[in-house]
Formats: structure tokens, C-alpha cells, sequence
């Protein structure tokens, strides 16, 4: 069951469920779930490796943060894939989970969201794929609202996330050995 606004907004006072966000969604978020922002962009380079035991992904280099106050763009040209990071956190309890939904002025504006779900006891920022697949070139706006999270009860409690991005980082810096 999908967790409705009145609960979710409990839920971040009494245990802090994200943090970040920003005041319209505190006080009139839209639909069944929190828009979140756009926090950081990442262009990715080098190779990866996706073993069974072990893996590698590719090297980032930071291309654009969102700082308060400031307004900072980034032009996404047709074909551009990127690693983009939100401003939220989340700090999910082990009776929930997260889904993500670009919101439809992202896919209307060409660019396609690459998303995960987030497992029960995951903590950390949200990292998604972003890539351009339509004919124009957009122009983000660090801070823009871009993704749209549904919060979903798991019944019977899920298991504790321990995989290795817990804390929201956002690559490997080597070949490491999966838990």
C-alpha cells in the first residue's frame, strides 16, 4: 500500500523518514508521495565491471551541486547520460520501501530517469541515471524538482539493507567485493 502525504509528513517529524525537503513539500506535496530535488550532477567515465562476487563502476567527476541561494544550470544535450544525485535524504525503517516515478515534465522535456527502489534500513542521498533521449537540448535548474518517490508499506517487514552504497555514495573507487 502506498503511503498517502498526511502519514509520509508524520513519518519525516517523528522519524526523520527524509530530510531535505524542501518547504512546498512540507506543506502541500502534490499526489502520493515527495518530489525531490535535483542535487548534484555526475559525468561518468572510464569502464566498470559487474562481476559475481566483485565489481567496479565507473569513475564520476562532479560536474554541477546545488548550493542555497545560488542558481546553477546544467545543459543536458540530446544522447547525454549522467549520474544525478538529490538534495534529499532519506532514512527508510525496515517496514517500507521506496519507488521512484520521473515526474511528467521530465519525460515530457525528453530525458528518461533511470531508477532502483530503495530497500528497508537504506539511509543516505538517492542516486538515479539520467540520460537525454529526446531531439532538444534541456536546461536544468539545480533545485529543480525532478523525481517523484511513493513510500509503500512492506508487509511483514523487510530485511536491513547492507550493501555497499549505504550513506548515498555515489561510485566505487575500486574493484570491491560484494556483500
Amino acid at each position: 500500500m502506498i503511503l498517502g502525504p498526511k502519514l509520509l509528513l508524520k513519518l519525516v517529524k517523528e522519524k526523520k523518514l527524509v530530510e531535505g525537503l524542501a518547504e512546498r513539500e512540507l506543506k502541500t506535496p502534490e499526489g502520493a508521495g515527495f518530489d525531490l530535488r535535483l542535487g548534484e550532477v555526475y559525468k561518468i567515465s572510464g569502464h566498470a565491471f559487474l562481476g559475481i562476487t566483485e565489481r567496479e563502476t565507473p569513475k564520476i567527476e562532479l560536474l554541477a551541486k546545488f548550493e542555497g541561494g545560488k542558481k546553477t544550470t546544467i545543459k543536458i544535450k540530446p544522447g547525454d547520460y549522467y549520474l544525478v544525485s538529490t538534495i534529499e535524504k532519506v532514512n527508510t525503517p525496515l517496514d517500507i520501501t521506496i519507488n521512484f516515478k520521473p515526474r511528467t515534465t521530465t519525460f515530457r522535456s525528453g530525458l528518461f530517469l533511470r531508477t532502483g527502489n530503495v530497500a528497508p534500513g537504506y539511509c543516505g542521498k538517492l542516486t538515479f541515471g539520467l540520460k537525454n533521449e529526446g531531439p532538444v537540448e534541456v536546461v536544468m535548474e539545480l533545485g529543480c524538482r525532478f523525481v517523484h518517490a511513493q513510500f509503500e508499506w512492506v508487509d511483514g517487514g523487510g530485511n536491513q539493507y547492507k550493501g555497499q552504497w549505504q550513506g548515498g555514495r555515489v561510485t566505487t573507487s575500486k574493484r570491491e567485493k560484494q556483500i
